[in-house]
């Protein structure tokens, strides 16, 4: 087991030490994942890493090398060593679904348990879930600007060796139908493909040399990387090479939406109209969007994807909204929060309602403190369901229910979430009195 338990902030120890001191340590405290607003120009974000932070959790243990390092760094003291070396979480935790869509307020996650079991997974807990929202938030956008059309995630060259297995996932629970990433398919579960780059060209004496080995290995219904050289002339051999059921063409550079149409006409005349067209070259939402009239079947994306389309991170914070009087396991809990003007907080343990109209469509989400009205619970559904029961993970959705919750959860907002102009969120966060 490689344990996850340094992948933290070295302020989340000192907490926990003046904590232990001061005997705060054991109230029972509640920390609420959310933010505070979308990245400019989002009208949702898409709810995703929940599953790898619970891999996570499981692995969050303080063995007795990582305990001596803290000790003999002079990190924590010798009580705080101590006390580690026990640590187990035994809280619960409630979330989103993974794959929901959420709105500034949105309470992504909850965790409950004492304030020293709990601090200390806030960088944990941040850095995964950031991450992968980011991530899947900006292949949302993608997929719906594709109309149906697949893409391909690509990205594992241009992110850090991790990141890019967890971006394969994140994008494929948002929509994408594959990745390049064998890692991810092998932890995972992602589906992967792949054909060659334009390095496997240039090693061959031609292009027909190059076309006539991959058919030969990978059989006709291969994707033939046309742009090498001549495009017009690449699509020429490929056909002849490969006859007509050849499975598909990509093009890599150059002005997408002129060669595809292009392209299609020349593989038409050629009688290979069943063969697709596949477009890469650093994508977008904004220019898979504007290919939405060309004669494109799936796109590949890279750079823009795993870095969040411009917004590499969601934005999401961990705080404490509510804490025991006392260190008494039944004392009452009392809500607590920041005052500051911009950066204030709701304070008490929430719910989170989507108000549903009569046409299917959301129209707010509602949330609050306590219980959710009675009169509530029959205009929509219940956002939060719970992961984790007195230390133990008692729900892990698989990557095709995830898949499915966000493709339901999309498809209920309003028609205006998937507009790339500037806006408002496409529903309102409402706080009922």
């Amino acid at each position: 087991m490689n344990s996850t338990a340094l992948l933290t902030d070295h302020y989340e120890l000192t907490m926990l030490e003046g904590a232990l001191r001061s005997g705060a340590a054991h109230r029972r405290s509640v920390f609420e994942v959310f933010a505070r607003r979308l990245p400019d120009g989002r009208r949702y974000g898409v709810t995703a890493g929940t599953g790898r932070l619970l891999d996570a959790l499981e692995e969050f243990r303080f063995d007795t090398a990582i305990c001596d390092f803290l000790h003999s760094s002079g990190i924590v003291d010798e009580p705080t060593r101590d006390w580690l070396a026990g640590y187990r979480f035994t809280g619960d935790v409630h979330g989103y679904a993974e794959g929901e869509c959420y709105f500034p307020g949105s309470p992504l996650l909850i965790v409950e348990s004492t304030f020293a079991e709990a601090v200390l997974l806030e960088t944990l807990v941040l850095s995964v879930l950031n991450h992968d929202s980011a991530i899947a938030s900006a292949a949302s956008r993608m997929t719906s600007a594709a109309m149906g059309r697949p893409c391909l995630e690509m990205g594992s060259r241009r992110t850090h060796e991790e990141a890019a297995v967890a971006s394969a996932r994140a994008a494929y629970l948002a929509g994408f139908s594959a990745s390049s990433n064998l890692e991810a398919r092998r932890r995972f579960g992602v589906p992967t493909t792949g054909t060659s780059a334009h390095a496997f060209v240039l090693l061959h004496d031609s292009e027909r040399d190059a076309f006539s080995v991959q058919v030969e290995t990978l059989g006709r219904g291969t994707t033939l990387l046309v742009d090498t050289y001549d495009v017009a002339e690449a699509v020429k051999t490929a056909v002849e090479v490969a006859g007509p059921d050849l499975g598909a063409v990509r093009l890599d550079s150059g002005d997408l939406l002129w060669m595809a149409h292009r392209v299609r006409k020349q593989l038409d005349e050629l009688g290979a109209k069943r063969t697709k067209i596949v477009v890469t070259s650093d994508l977008d939402e904004y220019q898979i969007a504007a290919l939405a009239a060309a004669p494109v079947d799936s796109y590949g994306v890279g750079t823009q994807l795993v870095t969040g389309s411009g917004a590499p991170t969601a934005g999401l914070v961990y705080k404490l909204v509510a804490r025991g009087a006392s260190v008494d396991a039944d004392a009452p809990m009392v809500p607590v929060a920041k005052k500051s003007s911009e950066k204030a907080t709701r304070g008490g343990r929430k719910f989170a309602w989507r108000r549903i109209g009569s046409d299917g469509v959301a129209q707010e989400e509602v949330v609050g403190t306590g219980s959710a009205p009675e009169a509530l619970k029959a205009e929509g559904r219940d956002l939060l369901m719970q992961y984790v029961a007195k230390g133990e993970v008692i729900a892990r959705p698989s990557l095709a229910e995830i898949r499915e919750r966000h493709e339901a959860s999309r498809a209920e907002l309003p028609p205006w979430s998937t507009q790339l102009s500037r806006g408002e969120p496409a529903i309102p966060t409402v706080y009922p009195s």
